[in-house]
């Protein structure tokens, strides 16, 4: 059974750990509902208040703005994926499997996890796939990167670049290949879903199995051997 709960997250994302009150963690698991629901240019704190039938400034204790509250949920996301990583390639030694396991990772992370119930996994990832690149395509990506808000991000990216240098030491790119078969995860879904002439690929009923075979199919291309 799947129990993920520990978390690595900056503490400069955050005002006040929303995970040691019932507060904070309502604000977590009401805020992904509602960006999921309105979006992000929609979404605010005085709805999100509205939805938890709390008031205004009880958000603002706990985080500054809706941006780092983004961010602090792509974040956990990233956190989840590599726990993912880690608990599905446990014992396992060929690298090729490695990376076939992780690829599926990459694309369907909606599991849910009993560890935490106030987390709905499944709309977590739809947010990734809508929203999570507005959490870093900013003009405060420098700041936030030297406050350390992107350590999980890299050491998920690393963690793949690992099992892409075990199957080709000589590989060159292994970090640019990593970032680029998790980004054209995301990109290719919402391509599909919403800008599919963007696409050759077709998504039905969030089944994303043609988006795995595409970058297995790119990963294989790239390293010169099956995936």
């Amino acid at each position: 059974m799947l129990i993920f709960t520990e978390i690595n997250i900056s503490k400069g994302l955050y005002l006040r750990d929303p995970l040691q009150t019932e507060l904070g963690r309502k604000i977590i698991s009401c805020g992904i509902e509602l960006i999921e629901e309105l979006g992000f240019e929609k979404f605010t704190f005085g709805k999100l208040s509205k939805k938890m039938n709390s008031n205004e400034p009880s958000i603002y204790r706990y985080f500054e703005n809706k941006h780092l509250l983004l961010l602090y949920l792509v974040v956990w996301y990233w956190n989840w994926v590599m726990y993912l990583i880690d608990y599905n390639t446990k014992n396992i030694e060929d690298p090729k499997k490695k990376l076939r396991i992780i690829i599926q990772n990459f694309v369907d992370a909606t599991i849910e996890n009993p560890g935490v119930a106030f987390v709905n996994e499944k709309k977590l990832h739809s947010i990734i796939i809508m929203e999570g690149s507005k959490a870093y395509h900013t003009k405060s990506v420098d700041n936030e990167n030297k406050e350390g808000f992107f350590k999980s991000y890299k050491a998920l990216n690393q963690k793949v670049a690992d099992v892409i240098l075990e199957i080709d030491p000589s590989f060159p790119y292994p970090h640019s290949l990593a970032s680029n078969l998790f980004e054209t995860a995301n990109n290719q879904i919402f391509f599909a879903e919403h800008l599919p002439k963007l696409t050759d690929l077709k998504v039905k009923s969030k089944n994303y199995s043609e988006v795995v075979e595409l970058i297995r199919l790119f990963a294989s291309r790239m390293l010169k051997t099956e995936i």
